[in-house]
């Protein structure tokens, strides 16, 4: 080995201060970052109003423009639904600045410590005719019973306002904090669901322990990983566009390969907080090294 992998976590890039907490006082509604952090910390989730101003709206838009032409390929991502993944690989420009965004970075960093990573981002566009999505968690690949942690954050951007009618994301109240019991049954109910059933004004999994967020266009809602949601049916008239940028605990696996989705070549243009939390970083006490190295110092003298 090139260098002792006890030496690379000491010599790992620094995120402590990737964060200027007093810079998220224009978002924060008069709330201290503390404060705003308790009230995640009690409902699962915060949502922030007016945080892209309308010229970044619309930059997402034109890079997701050519990309909005599959629909998905079953039931969970939806017959009607765009989705569009690898967004830094197709347009590093417009998406690095919202995957680093100070805002979502500091609640992600404070749930999830310095070096967590971006687990998953991609873009769903609901068209109209959309039915419910299936109850679900953003990290139940984290096979831990509960009541347990959350191993992730997920960031929801709206680009188009998100109402009831074209399919705001509703949540389990309180899931956060459920007991595993609760997740059982909850699977349970899921697997009787008949796939089959494409009506857009059909409810298979009703509940009265629910609340939808309604969201205007340039709104960030965060959402802790553990917390059951489902994108709601688009009973209007126009498509409805979400990015969610999704970040992980630094041990666990990313939901989408990183390392394959990007090219090495991208991946040297992008900003160091950027390449970090795709996973060209180190996790105590030296995961992720790449042949004794720390992978940055790899791509930066290796042609991968």
């Amino acid at each position: 080995m090139n260098k002792s992998v006890s030496q690379l976590s000491k010599n790992a890039p620094s995120t402590s201060n990737s964060v200027d907490i007093q810079s998220l006082d224009q978002w924060l509604g008069g709330l201290t970052f503390d404060q705003a952090y308790q009230q995640y910390e009690e409902q699962g989730y915060i949502l922030f109003k007016d945080v892209m101003d309308a010229r970044a709206v619309q930059q997402v838009r034109d890079a997701l423009a050519p990309f909005l032409t599959v629909t998905g390929r079953n039931d969970f991502e939806g017959f009607k639904t765009n989705r569009v993944y690898s967004l830094l690989a197709k347009a590093p420009e417009v998406f690095s600045p919202m995957v680093t965004h100070p805002l979502a970075l500091a609640f992600a960093e404070r749930e999830l410590g310095e070096s967590c990573l971006l687990s998953a981002l991609l873009a769903i566009n609901l068209h109209p005719g959309e039915t419910v999505q299936g109850w679900h968690c953003d990290d139940a690949q984290v096979n831990i019973p509960r009541p347990r942690k959350a191993f992730g954050v997920s960031a929801f951007w709206a680009i188009d306002d998100t109402t009831e009618l074209n399919g705001a994301t509703e949540f389990i109240t309180d899931s956060h904090n459920w007991t595993e019991d609760k997740t059982i049954a909850l699977i349970e109910v899921e697997k009787l669901m008949d796939p089959r059933d494409r009506d857009p004004n059909h409810d298979p999994q009703p509940r009265t322990d629910t609340f939808k967020v309604p969201m205007t266009s340039g709104s960030l809602l965060l959402v802790k990983s553990n917390v059951y949601h489902r994108g709601g049916a688009n009973l209007s008239a126009a498509s409805r566009l979400m990015v969610t940028p999704q970040y992980c605990t630094g041990w666990a696996r990313q939901l989408e390969n990183m390392a394959l989705a990007i090219p090495p070549d991208t991946v040297r243009t992008l900003p160091k907080r950027v390449r970090e939390l795709i996973g060209y970083s180190i996790h105590e006490a030296f995961m992720g090294y790449v042949d004794g190295m720390h992978p940055q110092k790899v791509l930066a003298t290796e042609n991968l």
